[in-house]
């Protein structure tokens, strides 16, 4: 079956489900928040076929999300760094590990693993704010208008 593409969508919610909507993409970005760089750790940390993951991060490349650096001449071996747009990303993720943290757990305490600021050790909660205002975005005081 063919996917229906949507990256000349007018929606911005559109055209990032148009990157993200398959379900390595956002794991292979984890793992490269993470600190996996390169191409065997993925495969195996992610337990990936080949295939599949040089698809998909050819496409994390040719939309600039990631630079592919040889660190190995023969055989020629890669590293993937994220870019500043790549970086960027790191808000959806973020979002996505606190909505699967919250409601795709059975148990109260949610996930074995979780998210821990690097200075305190302490568990973190991400949470989508404002940029102008700092406030915490509300479903009831938000709207969509066309620029």
């Amino acid at each position: 079956m063919r996917r229906t593409r949507f990256d000349d969508a007018y929606c911005p919610v559109a055209r990032t489900t148009d990157l993200l909507a398959d379900w390595w993409t956002p794991l292979v970005l984890r793992q490269l928040f993470f600190g996996e760089r390169r191409f065997a750790q993925l495969t195996q940390s992610l337990d990936i076929s080949k295939a599949t993951l040089s698809s998909r991060l050819k496409r994390l490349e040719a939309e600039g999300i990631v630079d592919k650096a040889q660190y190995e001449d023969r055989p020629p071996r890669f590293e993937y760094q994220l870019t500043e747009k790549g970086v960027a990303l790191w808000d959806v993720v973020a979002a996505m590990w606190r909505f699967g943290d919250d409601w795709m757990f059975d148990r109260p305490a949610g996930a074995q693993v979780m998210l821990v600021d690097k200075a305190t050790g302490e568990q973190i909660q991400p949470q989508t704010i404002d940029a102008n205002t700092g406030q915490r975005l509300n479903l009831a005081t938000t709207r969509v208008r066309l620029r």
